[in-house]
């Protein structure tokens, strides 16, 4: 699904063939720039046709006034073409999932019977099954089992990813194949709304809507168009004045010259291949507004698990409250985590092996396992001898010790205050109600990820750690990361009540979640990137979904649409920038025969009126298609300040912008010099 090249050869025949069919008017009006070229390449027609049947002389020659409406046809092409290669680059990528969406056996619970039938017959609220090795036939939710799920038809990712019933990561998606165990889901897309197609259509164009700065940059090029139509129109007044001969070719040729044709050409294309980025990242966006708007984002609302920390706490040292006794308290933590499965429990053991000490089988030998419970908050191993060793909150050990009448010793309260004071959990060891010493926990975070905050920070976007740790571990973890700013013992409605606050400012907010307790916030935030795995409930009320399931891709999903409205603004630079060369090129080559004083605007000392104007346009057609690859790319994106930033783009294509068709009119006019 990913794309290294640029364009391959059948996108640039299949765009080709779309720059001719998109010359249809009903088409070309939605631009209103390249449509007004439209209308003055259909009037240079009409005057080539009259220069070769009628009495055209006071038009020119007929070579060229042919060699004017060649060039503006050809203008209106290139201007499709990058329209068109965008287009095409982004039907290539979805390629691979139109495959999925091939209808595929569905065993479908009718009762308590279960009914092979065809995928599209499969309707919202139905119940299928699928073991290993069945392709899931559609979008739903799983209400039963756990499996082991490939997603690299979607994700373009190998790696297998587990999916469960009751929790958060429930979501399946059509396409995607089952390589162990057994799931019943329940279909939660309609025929043709699944994600898949949401996202073959977005890309197809068939509900790709203009942003809504694309639409008031589309209005702002329409007053630039007016306005020169006006001039235009009035040169021939002052032609007539002057008793100067302006052709028709010569005033179109000046019109479309000085018109933002450039932009015009490309503005569509920088849109559709700034969701093409965002497709290429594997994010399902339901609007271009959605990337537009994360370009402009001020607030990032981030979780701490899984995002800014590696996800599971690991045991990084023991606190012996005896240091004399420190052996039996290494020695009791490993009998109490050696059956304990979670991330956290095998972090001890693997801690305990570092330090050279191993499991005594004897010692465990007919041992009772205590399981941790939401009710006892604890967990360890009952030995054969009736010694109980357990490990748990602090709380939860003080209320044991408390009920057989002993002490809880000061410290231990100190080893605990000092592990949350370091942002770490501390975990309490005890043996038959005496309190042995404390595990510390650390997250781990995860490497780069202060940078890539700092990255944030440069762009103007301020970051936010939302978490369910206390107030003390949260600030830890909060400076350690290098987050501006954090939510402690976060519930939903901490969330909505930040991100509308953060709104009440001004200010843009973005935020991903996957649970259906993330579905608020997410329809609440301006950018709302639910996880492919998470609830449906999620996924509905975001604008965004990530399929590749990476809590740290709304970082990337901020840079992308920055780059979407640099590469935006940049081009437009550029494309205004250009006329200054072109008004020293045409405007004396119309008057400077009648007006000697102009050939001082000459300044290119240009081989004749009529080669100036033909330069003038050549290079204003062929500016467009030597910028395809800019606008498909996007201008790189720097974190160096809204301030900064503007001075680069004023630097590199503002004055490049002017500079550029200065050198290159007057190559063209050598070369023309020398064919004619």
């Amino acid at each position: 699904m990913k794309q290294n090249k640029l364009m391959t050869r059948e996108q640039v025949i299949s765009a080709l063939k779309e720059s001719f069919i998109k010359l249809n008017p009903a088409v070309m009006y939605r631009n209103p720039v390249m449509f007004t070229v439209e209308v003055a390449t259909f009037i240079m027609g009409v005057v080539t046709v009259g220069v070769l049947f009628g009495d055209g002389s006071d038009q020119g020659s007929f070579g060229y006034n042919v060699a004017v409406f060649i060039i503006l046809f050809a203008t209106l092409l290139f201007a499709n073409f990058a329209e068109a290669v965008a287009e095409a680059r982004g039907k290539a990528q979805v390629e691979s999932l139109r495959k999925t969406r091939e209808d595929t056996p569905a065993k479908k619970r009718e009762g308590n019977k279960i009914v092979t039938v065809n995928s599209a017959m499969l309707c919202k609220g139905d119940v299928f099954e699928c073991e290993a090795g069945d392709i899931i036939p559609s979008d739903g939710e799983i209400i039963e089992g756990l499996a082991s799920i490939d997603e690299s038809a979607i994700t373009g990712e190998s790696a297998p990813v587990i999916r469960e019933s009751g929790g958060d990561k429930t979501s399946v998606t059509g396409g995607t194949k089952v390589l162990s165990d057994k799931i019943v889901v329940r279909v939660t897309a309609s025929a043709g709304e699944s994600f898949l197609d949401k996202m073959i259509a977005l890309v197809e164009g068939a509900s790709r809507q203009k942003s809504p700065n694309e639409i008031a940059l589309t209005i702002l090029l329409s007053g630039f168009t007016l306005i020169f139509i006006i001039v235009c129109v009035t040169l021939q007044p002052l032609a007539e004045y002057t008793s100067t001969a302006v052709t028709i070719a010569s005033l179109v040729s000046l019109f479309v010259c000085l018109i933002p044709t450039t932009i015009g050409g490309l503005l569509s294309a920088i849109g559709i291949a700034g969701m093409d980025r965002a497709l290429k990242a594997n994010v399902i966006t339901k609007s271009g507004k959605a990337v537009e708007t994360a370009g402009d984002i001020d607030t990032l609302l981030l979780d701490k698990t899984g995002t800014i920390t590696i996800g599971n706490r690991k045991a990084t040292r023991f606190y012996a409250v005896d240091s004399s006794c420190e052996k039996e308290f290494i020695e009791a933590c490993l009998c109490a985590s050696i059956a304990d499965q979670t991330p956290e429990g095998k972090s001890i053991v693997e801690l305990c092996a570092a330090k050279g000490y191993v499991v005594d089988n004897t010692k465990l030998a007919g041992c009772r396992w205590i399981d941790f419970t939401a009710q006892t908050k604890c967990s360890g191993v009952e030995l054969r001898s009736g010694t109980a060793i357990v490990k748990g909150a602090s709380e939860t050990i003080k209320e044991l010790v408390k009920k057989v009448g002993a002490e809880y010793p000061a410290i231990a309260n100190q080893f605990t205050t000092q592990i949350s004071e370091n942002g770490g959990t501390p975990l309490v060891v005890s043996q038959d109600s005496k309190v042995l010493g404390v595990i510390e926990l650390q997250d781990i975070i995860k490497p780069g990820i202060k940078e890539r905050f700092e990255r944030l920070r440069k762009m103007g976007v301020k970051t936010v750690m939302v978490t369910g740790d206390n107030a003390l571990t949260a600030k830890y973890i909060a400076h350690k990361a290098g987050v501006d700013d954090f939510i402690a013992e976060a519930k939903p409605e901490d969330k909505m009540e930040y991100i509308r606050h953060e709104q009440s400012l001004g200010k843009l907010v973005a935020m991903m979640g996957d649970g259906t307790n993330d579905a608020p916030a997410l329809a609440q935030a301006d950018v709302g990137v639910a996880m492919n795995s998470g609830t449906q409930a999620a996924k509905e009320a975001g604008n965004m979904v990530d399929l590749d399931n990476d809590p740290t891709k709304l970082i990337e999903i901020v840079e992308i649409g920055k780059q979407l409205l640099i590469t935006r603004g940049t081009l437009t630079t550029f494309s205004i920038s250009n006329d200054v060369a072109k008004y020293f090129a045409i405007v004396p080559a119309l008057f400077m025969g009648s007006i000697p004083a102009l050939s001082a605007l000459n300044i290119m000392n240009l081989h004749s009126p009529e080669s100036a104007i033909l330069s003038a346009i050549i290079f204003n057609a062929l500016i467009i298609p030597a910028l395809i690859p800019l606008a498909l790319r996007g201008v790189q994106y720097k974190p160096i300040g809204a301030s900064a930033l503007l001075r680069r783009n004023l630097l590199i294509y503002g004055i490049g912008g002017a500079i550029v068709p200065f050198i290159a009119i007057k190559f063209i006019d050598m070369a023309l010099a020398f064919i004619l």
